[in-house]
């Protein structure tokens, strides 16, 4: 497999500091061969560690060995940890850009992309919600078609609706959309995890899933068509389920991947379980994508206290549904 591309995310943030401190525990954790894309003083402004300068990703295996190789890009102003501004994000961006245009072309086996601010990159032009939606852009897939999975050792989780405010999800809702994202959900936990039939736990929208319409109808007029509608396609389902009893031990144990109607419905049970080891996966793309499940934590940047776990969490993902992509038909 060919190494993987790591974007640092913001230089003002702790990105830097955790894809040095992966590399550092490189051999404790298996973890295959990587390299950075971004600016080497985010690095050196957080860590005393090795960097080597790679001007091709095919330098980066035997590179790996010596020291953390990079593909530099030039920030164009200071980098002070904790103190993000307009060249840090725009700096973030074309490793952004950089790294993804990478791993479209097949140089990088998997992209995982370090941690942005939004509200930074937005004062520089950015116009897409998140890094999902522009690397999905750039890949020239529907935004629609680019499903957010949450990911830890024991939880997998699908927010059917992302950002957007509550008062706004049930008209988001839709058979068509459902049914549409659990299809990708099915092929994409297929081809990166290796599960042949795949089962999906439908969360319901309302409070013990609508108790028959006393609570909201939604279950009845749109869960329940979307979830025969994959019945008939051969995708194993069960629910609605009361969102309440279905991420106990015993619960999680019936399922492979819980579809959620909200943001918080998945995230709250994913970060509860696996704070420091939770992974954003991008399925729908052409290649695979990985992200730590956590922000720029612009709070702590340089202070060298920066957990690593997510990181390394996400570049081991991302080798291992490399790896299952490179075996899959689909």
């Amino acid at each position: 497999m060919n190494p993987i591309a790591v974007s640092l995310g913001d230089p003002a943030g702790i990105g830097p500091e955790i894809t040095a401190k992966a590399w550092e525990l490189r051999a404790e954790h298996g973890l295959a061969p990587f390299f950075a894309v971004g600016d080497r003083r985010s690095i050196t402004a957080v860590w005393n560690g090795p960097v080597t300068r790679i001007s091709d990703p095919a330098e980066a295996p035997e590179a790996f060995a010596r020291g953390l190789p990079l593909i530099q890009l030039e920030d164009g102003g200071p980098i002070i940890p904790g103190q993000p501004d307009a060249e840090g994000a725009r700096c973030s961006l074309d490793s952004l850009e950089m790294a993804a245009g990478i791993a479209r072309s097949g140089a990088a086996g998997a992209l995982v992309t370090g941690p942005v601010s939004k509200s930074q990159l937005y004062e520089v032009g950015f116009r897409h919600p998140g890094q999902t939606e522009f690397v999905a852009e750039r890949c020239g897939i529907a935004r629609e078609n680019a499903i957010m999975l949450l990911a830890g050792p024991s939880l997998r989780v699908v927010p059917l609706t992302t950002h957007m405010p509550l008062k706004d999800v049930s008209a988001s809702l839709s058979i068509e959309m459902i049914v549409s994202k659990s299809l990708v959900t099915a092929k994409g936990i297929t081809r990166n995890f290796g599960i042949k039939s795949p089962r999906l736990a439908f969360a319901g929208f309302n409070p013990h899933a609508g108790e028959n319409g006393a609570l909201g109808t939604e279950e009845i007029d749109i869960l329940m068509p979307a979830i025969e509608i994959l019945r008939e396609r051969g995708i194993d389902v069960v629910g609605p389920l009361a969102a309440d009893t279905m991420f106990h031990p015993r619960a999680r144990a019936n399922y492979d991947v819980a579809m959620c109607m909200y943001h918080d419905q998945a995230l709250i049970p994913l970060k509860t379980l696996h704070f420091d080891e939770g992974v954003n996966m991008t399925l729908g793309l052409p290649f695979v994508r990985t992200s730590p499940d956590h922000g720029t934590a612009f709070g702590i940047a340089g202070t060298g206290v920066a957990e690593p776990g997510a990181m390394i969490a996400a570049i081991r993902m991302a080798a291992t549904a490399a790896a299952f992509r490179a075996t899959c038909t689909l």
